[in-house]
């Protein structure tokens, strides 16, 4: 097998290995680490998945991506992350919403989000990547989460050998469970701190860390480098493409298409990486007709795939659906690189660093538009859905699946378009009990864990227990430990010290 080399969408950075751009994250330059080539899977390939449990699944693709990591170092690692002791529902089911549409419930792992399929395997994935590249320092962690990719890190990465995490999530900016979640984390090598302002403010933070040269130096003369869990890190990203292919596969054996036959997707989306991952399996063979990105009320990415302008310029709306509440799609970034190029993508990106947007003209617009359709949904559409997918199809779902279901029932509908529906399920409805109990009844109770047990009673499901056993856990990082974005480094280095 040809090895599969990395370079940044930057330009800059290249020629990495999987193993070097996982333990690196981010590039020297600021990119994104890209595949040099696609790999391409042949209809046989794909055929072949569909009789083959989701680890098999996983290690397969996963090697054609990852080439400096054996099948076998693969399929090990798939086994122990999306086994049924971390996902008793099965890691990726697929289930029926009605003649239509599909659901892909990505939420069945240990935190209760579609992060966990990622974050269960990113770990070992990076613990070997240090070996194979002869790392001897500590690679420290450093997450910016608008609510699930925190959690699942923080669970995923929790007492690694080599490894040392910090988390960042703002203050006001995620539903009291995921606050919850991460302050009762348990782990000698975790941190978590809750920061004044939203998750752009927090993401930048991060991202000016990245950046500063002093910093790094500083780091590695204690023993550390940096790198990142986010979904700009490679090794989070490609996870990702998987259930892709698995969805797929479970929608063929279920007989809800005919092989080769032509779906759409449908994904409730902020940073852009989730549907940036069903788009590189489009790219390498899965048969996807069109894409649906699907916003809440930050509708900055509906605005781009309209207009061709990206500008996060925009009043910053907290919604009930806030592991969307963003405004700087970092992964966008990869979807420019493979339509333009590194050189005009970096133009584009030191634009929207100096000025907060930039255009990418009608030529472009129009080729995206041949694979991307952009929608939202608004907070009252969101409350609506989730009342009318209960009491008309029997479906309880959370706040982002319902922007998610909404514009793939609203597409459905104005297009006539007749090609079966998959739509990305991101959450436990459990997660935001809060929101779903009022959009079902009207009402809510002061008390979070009051409105998960309203919630079962009320529908007759159960609490997942991870969540079920919150209300037992201690309270490790309180709110008084909350910093301003420019503490961030400080908080980092004072974690070292402890």
């Amino acid at each position: 097998m040809i090895e599969m080399m990395y370079n940044s969408t930057r330009g800059q950075d290249l020629h990495k290995t999987s193993a070097q751009a996982i333990q690196q994250g981010l590039a020297a330059d600021g990119g994104l680490f890209m595949p040099a080539e696609l790999p391409s899977f042949t209809e046989d390939e794909i055929r072949s998945l569909c009789s083959r449990p989701y680890e098999e699944r996983a290690a397969l693709i996963l090697s054609r991506f990852l080439t400096d990591y054996t099948y076998d170092e693969l399929l090990d690692d798939c086994r122990i992350a999306y086994g049924a002791d971390r996902f008793p529902g099965g890691a990726a089911p697929v289930v029926t919403y009605n003649s239509n549409i599909s659901v892909l419930e990505l939420w069945h792992g240990p935190t209760c989000a579609f992060k966990d399929m990622a974050l269960q395997i990113m770990p070992r994935l990076l613990s070997r990547a240090l070996r194979k590249t002869g790392e001897q320092r500590t690679a420290y962690i450093l997450v910016a989460t608008s609510g699930d990719t925190g959690k699942a890190a923080l669970e995923g990465y929790r007492d690694i050998p080599g490894i040392r995490i910090m988390v960042f999530y703002p203050a006001d900016g995620v539903s009291r469970v995921q606050k919850l979640q991460m302050a009762t984390q348990e782990g000698v090598n975790v941190s978590v701190h809750s920061v004044v302002g939203n998750f752009d403010d927090t993401q930048n933070g991060v991202k000016r860390i990245f950046a500063d040269r002093k910093i790094a130096e500083t780091l590695s003369e204690k023993g550390y480098f940096l790198s990142s869990a986010n979904s700009i890190n490679w090794g989070r990203l490609a996870p990702q493409i998987v259930y892709y292919f698995s969805a797929y596969c479970d929608m063929v054996n279920a007989g809800t298409i005919s092989f080769g036959e032509k779906i759409n997707v449908c994904v409730p989306t902020g940073n852009f990486g989730n549907i940036f991952a069903g788009y590189i399996a489009k790219q390498c063979g899965l048969p996807v007709k069109r894409f649906l990105c699907a916003s809440n009320c930050n509708n900055v990415l509906t605005d781009f795939f309209h207009t061709g302008i990206y500008d996060r310029n925009r009043t910053f709306v907290e919604t009930m659906s806030p592991s969307m509440d963003i405004l700087i799609s970092s992964n966008l970034e990869r979807l420019l690189y493979l339509a333009a190029g590194s050189k005009q993508t970096t133009a584009f990106m030191e634009s929207l660093k100096q000025t907060g947007r930039y255009d990418i003209g009608a030529d472009l617009k129009e080729r995206l538009a041949q694979d991307f359709t952009g929608m939202f949904c608004d907070e009252a559409m969101t409350a609506a859905t989730i009342k009318s997918s209960y009491e008309k199809d029997g479906y309880l779902h959370d706040t982002h699946t319902a922007v998610a279901l909404h514009c793939a029932r609203r597409y459905l509908a104005e297009t006539g378009d007749t090609t079966k529906m998959l739509t990305v399920s991101t959450a436990s409805p459990y997660k935001f009990a809060s929101s779903v109990y009022a959009a079902l009844t009207g009402t809510r109770d002061e008390n979070e864990f009051r409105n998960i047990e309203l919630l079962s009673t009320l529908t007759g499901t159960p609490v997942p227990a991870p969540i079920a056993l919150l209300a037992g856990k201690s309270v490790r990082f309180r709110p008084e430990d909350t910093i301003y974005p420019g503490e961030m480094a400080d908080a980092m280095f004072a974690a070292i010290e402890k």
